[in-house]
């Protein structure tokens, strides 16, 4: 299982990778493993405003249906286009080809809230 550094995860299994104030976010390798062959991701539309907590996205594998929770909030700036038609791409690369959206930041303070590489990884070992 990759658990790349330098991300911040959720407990809902997002990450997040924050450059200036643009919040790269998908779902982490954790997550891909657990729903099984994605089959289906639905996103954002660009302008779409999100709020932490909120659902801002959908992936439907063979075993499952589950929303995507934003972990910051922000204004939708950026999705990845490619995903709706290759959504395998969330199984294959799910820190590279498979992030879903970017986020331009309202408010940082709910980056304090994430969990860092080694807090997530004691985390996922608990499940």
């Amino acid at each position: 299982m990759d658990f790349p550094e330098g991300l911040k995860y959720t407990e809902d299994h997002e990450w997040v990778l924050v450059e200036n104030d643009i919040a790269t976010i998908g779902i982490t390798d954790f997550a891909q493993d657990q729903l099984g062959d994605v089959v289906f991701v639905e996103l954002p539309e660009v302008g779409d405003t999100v709020e932490v907590g909120k659902t801002f996205g959908v992936v439907e594998s063979v075993k499952a249906v589950s929303d995507v929770y934003a972990p910051v909030s922000g204004e939708v700036v950026e999705v990845n286009e490619e995903l709706p038609d290759e959504p395998e791409a969330l199984n294959n690369s799910p820190y590279e080809a498979g992030w879903m959206a970017k986020i331009k930041l309202t408010d940082t303070a709910a980056l304090d809230g994430l969990m860092d590489v080694v807090a997530y990884q004691e985390f996922v070992a608990k499940d």
